[in-house]
């Protein structure tokens, strides 16, 4: 063991010596490392720049080297990027790098160190690195200044869609600070207590004036920054260059986006010749002129570049310049010789150098396409005819022109329009009529459409119509009917008419069309056929009667509910058999009806056949009128109307009766069924559409029912409302209303003839006020003379007596109230004297009144009645009896009034009619005792004579109860 530690430190002392010697000349400095490193910043561009030098170069010495730089963040050890840069390196020269960091510079202490190492073919040897630089610190935290919150980077210009950093330097710790980008709540990486750093990837472009972040504590302190994204510059595209007149290129392109952002430029862009390495900065962003050189320089080499803050792009082109003629527009375009079917056009060209030839393209345009195209080719000017044009139609005409040699582009269109002229028109007018008979006459309406544009060949001005009476050949009738009517209407007779319809404008007459009216009326029954349209129109077809016709005619009226307007028709082919009738006009629920006329050589058209039907059918809309008949206790009858045709929404299949009985049991027929408002109902089916009675039977007395009848159709039935009420009489009430109502009529009868009776009995016998008119009393006085018996004369009059009252107090007459004065003057009843005053009696003469007992109130209320006196001259021998009542008439044939005070100095006289007693004295003589007047027992006539002057009498306090007649012993004062 002695011996083999002896034998180990022998071996190992050689080889402690070598190691301590490599570890010594390894320790030298090797030549050529990095000296005097120094870095700065740019902190807008966020960039560190070193700058260094390698000594102990010789003069003249040049060598490739490589330098390897080390970046660290925050400590020395926490290395963040490390790059290789290879360069040749001169004697004294001063060497530069830059580098770009993604965290602000602000943000965190950055350090930074370099070594070289010799890459030159000349010296292998020394391919070993140098040793590193010393560490530079860049802190650039110290210079910000006064503050405590700071965001950065500052103004901080990016290309959409790249990544960046923005961090915050808070110098007093806080943990409550808050950061918002575009207002959102971010949250980021703490890399100290006092710096947070927030990453974002693939920024977008939000506005020209950047994207806003800002920071806030809790103190309310906030910072931010402005964040410009700007659009990603691109490559130029469809570079190209022209020339119109051999004397300017002129170089577009598109630009693509613009990336100027508020406080940054766009783009900008210069345009390079190589061949005559000329430059040109392009006033605008896609296009720029280039004047031709004077050399005549053919080829052209063109480098257009693009360039802003960020970023630069290029393309290139080379082209040949007579290649790229684009010549200009074609001027002064002319029509010329313009007719109804062709015109002529001219144009003239720009000269371009010694490039005489151009190929001209001409086109012609007419509603909205083009109809017309060809190629010319021209050197000055040109010139086309343009045919086969339609009359009155406005067309454009173009012409555009290119080199003929080397083709490079079209010039812009040179457009020029104008209308040709009118021509007659080329088809007849599409005529149609309608027929109607009244009154031994026919009314023809004639139809017509308008032509079209392509047919009227101008505006229509007028419409001519020939009527030609077949059966009288002279007989021939032309109207005239202005545009832009339709159609006119025209009254014929019995014979058998051609008519001939002409439109006719400016230029001439249209060829006529043919209608034939015949002589036969040919009213034959034809029944109507129904059809079912869907919503490709109706499908018609019919079988032919004849074979000698020329064609058929289906008309139809688009709005059946105004049949003088908007008659329809559509001409068909002799071997058509059926057709589609299509139209916009069609609605759900309408019933059209179509005819079809089948046209005979001689342009007569026969009805073939009727159909009618629905475009689409619906459930009736309508309620029907229900009445009902024959009300008993066990049944009752609905009775209605039909709907009119035009008001069906379909074709009624019949009707639904629904009751509704008091008991749940339907009757015999009916079935029970559920209404809309989930009530329960009987209900029965008519299936026959023309049926329009139903009996209800086996009702119950004395019960309530609730009916309704509905229509249905093949689409659903009509509305469920309202329901009528029906109340069923008992079992006899029938039976009581027959015997009823006529003795009630007979009792009304009766009560109206006995009505009418009483009231011509008391018109008769006692009229509440007598009428002298109209009393009956005239129909009894005997008339001396024949004449109408209206008014009552006392010359006509014979009295049967004359009632005469006495009654003397003093000199004075007075007529007191009612039958108290007769008391009064012991006058128990009145007395019939026949004497006068005496024959020497010189005072005035006696009153002399008629007393009527029924209107002695009126009497009484008149104040007075009339007074006679008697003239004092009277002889004696007149103071007797008076033996005859025609005596007494002749003093009475001169003197008379109505009831009233007479003048003075006339003879008045006093008549009232009164009920006479049934013992009154004879007409003939006057009795010497007459019996008193009984009241209200006859009509009795009295009369009042006067023998002389009458003079008034009566006293104003006097009052009138009783009309008297005063004797010769009493005196009026």
């Amino acid at each position: 063991m002695a011996l083999f530690g002896v034998f180990q430190a022998a071996f190992l002392l050689p080889l402690l010596s070598l190691r301590t010697y490599q570890s010594e000349v390894l320790s030298e400095p090797l030549p050529w490392t990095p000296e005097s490193l120094e870095v700065s910043i740019n902190s807008t561009q966020q960039r560190l720049y070193l700058q260094w030098r390698v000594h102990n170069l010789t003069y003249h010495q040049e060598l490739k080297m490589v330098f390897q730089i080390e970046i660290s963040r925050v400590e020395t050890s926490n290395i963040i990027w490390v790059e290789n840069y290879s360069t040749p390196v001169k004697w004294n020269q001063v060497l530069h790098w830059s580098w770009e960091s993604e965290l602000p510079l602000e943000c965190a202490i950055h350090f930074v160190r370099i070594r070289s190492m010799v890459d030159d073919a000349s010296i292998p040897e020394l391919r070993s690195w140098s040793n590193w630089s010393s560490w530079e610190e860049v802190d650039v935290q110290k210079s910000l200044g006064q503050g405590p919150l700071f965001v950065f980077p500052k103004d901080k210009l990016v290309e959409e869609g790249s990544n960046v950093t923005i961090c915050y330097v808070y110098r007093i710790p806080e943990n409550n600070i808050s950061c918002r980008m575009e207002g959102v709540l971010i949250h980021g990486e703490q890399l100290n207590p006092n710096v947070a750093a927030f990453s974002f990837n693939n920024v977008p472009f939000i506005r020209i004036t950047g994207s806003n972040f800002y920071c806030a504590t809790n103190k309310r302190e906030t910072k931010g920054i402005t964040l410009f994204v700007s659009k990603v510059l691109e490559e130029p595209k469809d570079f190209s260059c022209e020339t119109r007149d051999l004397k300017t290129l002129n170089c577009t392109w598109d630009p693509g986006h613009d990336t100027a952002l508020y406080g940054f430029p766009s783009q900008h862009y210069t345009l390079f010749e190589s061949f005559s390495r000329k430059k040109k900065l392009c006033e605008y962003k896609n296009w720029c002129n280039w004047q031709v050189a004077p050399d005549s320089q053919e080829t052209y080499n063109f480098t257009l570049i693009a360039e802003n803050n960020l970023r630069r792009r290029s393309v290139n082109i080379v082209f040949n310049l007579t290649q790229r003629v684009h010549p200009m527009n074609p001027f002064n375009v002319v029509l010329k010789s313009i007719s109804a079917t062709n015109a002529t056009m001219t144009w003239k060209v720009h000269s371009i150098g010694n490039y005489s030839t151009l190929l001209c393209q001409v086109e012609l345009h007419g509603g909205g396409k083009v109809i017309q195209q060809h190629n010319v080719s021209i050197k000055a000017s040109g010139q086309y005819f343009l045919g086969d044009l339609e009359p009155v139609t406005q067309y454009a005409t173009q012409v555009r022109c290119a080199a003929a040699k080397h083709f490079w582009k079209w010039s812009e269109w040179t457009r020029q329009s104008f209308t040709t002229l009118e021509a007659a028109p080329s088809e007849a007018p599409d005529v149609w009529r309608n027929v109607k008979s009244v009154l031994g006459s026919r009314i023809v309406t004639l139809y017509w459409k308008p032509l079209s544009k392509s047919h009227a060949h101008g505006k229509i001005l007028f419409y001519n119509v020939v009527i030609e009476n077949l059966d009288k050949s002279s007989s021939v009738k032309l109207l005239s009917i202005p545009a832009p009517a339709n159609g006119t209407e025209l009254t014929l007779d019995q014979c058998s008419y051609q008519i001939h319809i002409t439109a006719n404008n400016s230029a001439g007459t249209s060829p006529a069309s043919i209608i034939g009216i015949s002589g036969d009326p040919g009213n034959k029954m034809i029944e109507e056929g129904r059809i079912q349209g869907t919503k490709d129109g109706f499908s018609l077809s019919w079988k032919p009667q004849s074979g000698d016709v020329i064609g058929y005619v289906v008309d139809w009226y688009d709005y059946p509910e105004d049949p003088r307007c908007h008659l329809q028709w559509k001409n068909l082919g002799p071997n058509t058999t059926s057709t589609v009738i299509r139209s916009d006009a069609f609605q759900p629920g309408v019933r059209y009806n179509f005819r079809i006329y089948e046209i005979s050589t001689e342009r007569i058209a026969y009805l073939l056949e009727k159909k009618t039907g629905y475009s689409q059918e619906l459930a009736p809309s309508n309620s029907l009128q229900v009445t009902i008949n024959n009300l008993t206790s066990h049944s009752f009858a609905l009775s209605w109307k039909d709907y009119s045709t035009d008001s069906q929404s379909g074709f009624i299949q019949g009707y639904y009766v629904y009751l509704k009985p008091k008991a749940e049991q339907c009757h015999p027929g009916f079935e029970k069924a559920v209404l809309s408002d989930d009530s329960v109902c009987c209900k029965y089916n008519i299936t026959n559409p023309e049926q329009k009675t139903f009996v209800v039977e086996n009702v119950q007395p004395e019960s309530f029912y609730e009916f309704l009848v509905t229509p249905y159709t093949s689409v659903g039935e009509g509305p469920h409302d309202p329901f009528i009420k029906v109340t069923i009489p008992d079992e006899y009430s029938h039976v009581l209303i027959r015997i009823m109502v006529p003795m009630i009529f007979c009792l009304v009868l009766l009560m109206v003839l006995f009505y009418l009776t009483s009231q011509w009995m008391k018109d008769k016998c006692y009229p509440d006020i007598p009428d002298p008119y109209k009393s009956s009393v005239l129909s009894l006085i005997k008339y001396k003379e024949t004449h109408h018996p209206t008014i009552m004369n006392v010359n006509d009059c014979i009295p049967d007596a004359i009632e005469v009252v006495n009654k003397l107090e003093g000199s004075k007459i007075q007529f007191l109230g009612a039958r108290k004065s007769l008391t009064e003057t012991e006058l128990t009843k009145p007395a019939y004297l026949y004497v006068l005053p005496a024959e020497n009696y010189s005072g005035p003469g006696p009153c002399i009144c008629f007393e009527n007992f029924t209107y002695n109130q009126a009497a009484s209320d008149s104040g007075s009645c009339g007074h006679v006196p008697i003239p004092p001259k009277t002889p004696a021998s007149q103071l007797a009896l008076l033996t005859s009542p025609e005596s007494l008439l002749k003093s009475l044939d001169q003197n008379y009034v109505n009831l009233g005070e007479s003048p003075a100095g006339e003879t008045s006289l006093n008549y009232v009619s009164q009920l006479a007693s049934s013992m009154s004295a004879d007409k003939d003589s006057l009795p010497t005792n007459p019996p008193g007047p009984a009241l209200g027992s006859e009509y009795r006539m009295q009369m009042a004579v006067t023998l002389g002057l009458a003079s008034p009498c009566g006293s104003e306090n006097s009052s009138l109860a009783s009309v008297t007649l005063l004797d010769q012993g009493e005196h009026c004062q």
